[in-house]
């Protein structure tokens, strides 16, 4: 598969999970999926969504993700994005506070036969908990 194959696989799923929130593009990637958040192996595309996507969608509903570039090579592609939103759902335990958000992350996705089967991803989770007041500024 060519690096742009793999490029435009990622940019379509991206953007519709993300960017206009389609929740039927989620069932676009495997059931055995394996995703890498912050060092801990997350196995399985159910329990990749409960442990990430379900907390963010909950504790901010109105959550607008932005794919700001894209870069790849071979069967890696990198989306760096940003996200706005306002904390209005509890959030790991952090009950609401109506605070906005702007955070920003970078997530790498794997792609083999045309398929995302395995991703990396990072987001500055301590800017989110210093904004919405979990941590002191």
């Amino acid at each position: 598969m060519s690096t742009e194959r793999a490029r435009a696989i990622v940019e379509r799923f991206f953007d519709e999970a993300w960017v206009k929130k389609n929740i039927g593009a989620w069932d676009q990637l495997p059931e055995d999926l394996v995703f890498w958040n912050f060092g801990t192996k997350i196995e399985g595309r159910d329990r990749w969504i409960q442990a990430f996507v379900g907390p963010m969608s909950q504790g901010f509903p109105d959550l607008d993700v932005e794919r700001e570039f894209t870069v790849a090579e071979n069967d890696k592609v990198v989306v760096r994005w940003r996200g706005t939103g306002t904390h209005t759902g509890e959030f790991r335990g952090v009950a609401p506070t109506g605070k906005a958000i702007n955070i920003a992350g970078v997530a790498i996705y794997r792609v083999v036969d045309d398929r995302i089967v395995e991703g990396w991803a990072q987001a500055d989770t301590f800017a989110l908990l210093t904004q919405i007041g979990a941590i002191p500024s």
